[in-house]
């Protein structure tokens, strides 16, 4: 999950909040997947609970709990409110974090079917501001997380 480099999206975010432009350059964006050798249900099941997040994001949550109805993360930057869409049978885990007020990161995540078991699919943007380093470095961190996830769930299901 791009929930990562906090104070490099804190520094493009506080430039763009609110200055969308139709004619804005596209963000530099990579697709990072990983095959899990487990039904998409039982991927997306455990993906969707944010209760499970330290389990297989620990380079970024160190712990979550549930408080005042939203998830409230502990990252690296601090605590951070942490939401996935609403639940749904396409496998859809896009989720949103909220370092502060107009401060939020949206990150596109799918688990598909891929023969008997699932793919999962991250999408990562490079934000304004950030250097080619600090996206290699987020993209890292995002293969490592799903390789996590996936190492956790194929142990689970044997």
């Amino acid at each position: 999950m791009c929930i990562y480099s906090a104070n490099n999206f804190r520094t493009s975010i506080k430039v763009n909040v609110g200055r969308l432009k139709q004619d804005q350059v596209p963000m530099k964006a990579k697709t990072i997947s990983v095959f899990i050798a487990v039904p998409p249900a039982e991927v997306y099941t455990f993906a969707s609970n944010p209760a499970n997040l330290p389990a297989w994001v620990p380079s970024f949550c160190k712990s979550v709990e549930f408080a005042n109805g939203q998830w409230v993360i502990q990252s690296p930057e601090g605590p951070a409110v942490f939401a996935f869409v609403e639940s749904n049978a396409y496998g859809v885990l896009d989720h949103t974090i909220t370092f502060a007020p107009g401060l939020k990161l949206t990150n596109p995540m799918r688990v598909v079917p891929n023969g008997s078991g699932s793919e999962l699919l991250f999408t990562l943007f490079q934000h304004e501001g950030m250097s080619d380093q600090q996206f290699t470095e987020d993209e890292s961190n995002v293969q490592s997380d799903l390789d996590t996830l996936r190492r956790l769930l194929e142990s689970k299901h044997g």
